[in-house]
């Protein structure tokens, strides 16, 4: 069953389908083709939100050891600068015809921040994303 909840700024509905939200209608329908082509045996290890880490997060220095626990003796991280930056991709999976991972995203509008980290992804990894 599909439901739908209130719009985004980017004025796409929410959607929930087998227990699983996805941000539109285009997102949860394309899984729903996914989940038939793994199915059929086209396709295989469907991953869904994968994250790739294009930037790590950046910390103050700091000389600061930890005196007990688990980490005793190990460095503390300074405080935190920066978060990293990441890049969530909507579907993950094998190609079984050519082996090949394939890393898509479903796309109504393209951001600013998007196409950023669709070339940092490209510069860090060497992987291009497939747009539907």
């Amino acid at each position: 069953m599909i439901r739908w909840n209130k719009p985004n700024k980017y004025h796409n509905k929410k959607y929930t389908y087998l227990g699983i939200k996805f941000d539109s209608l285009k997102e949860c329908r394309r899984y729903s083709e996914l989940r038939l082509l793994e199915q059929a045996g086209k396709i295989k290890d469907l991953e869904l939100q994968k994250a790739y880490e294009l930037i790590p997060a950046q910390y103050e220095e700091s000389t600061e050891t930890y005196t007990k626990g688990l980490h005793k003796g190990e460095p503390k991280p300074g405080r935190l600068l920066e978060r990293a930056v990441v890049y969530r991709a909507d579907f993950v999976y094998t190609d079984c015809e050519t082996g090949q991972q394939v890393v898509e995203d479903t796309k109504g509008m393209r951001t600013k921040e998007y196409v950023i980290k669709r070339k940092l992804l490209l510069w860090r990894y060497g992987i291009k994303i497939k747009e539907i």
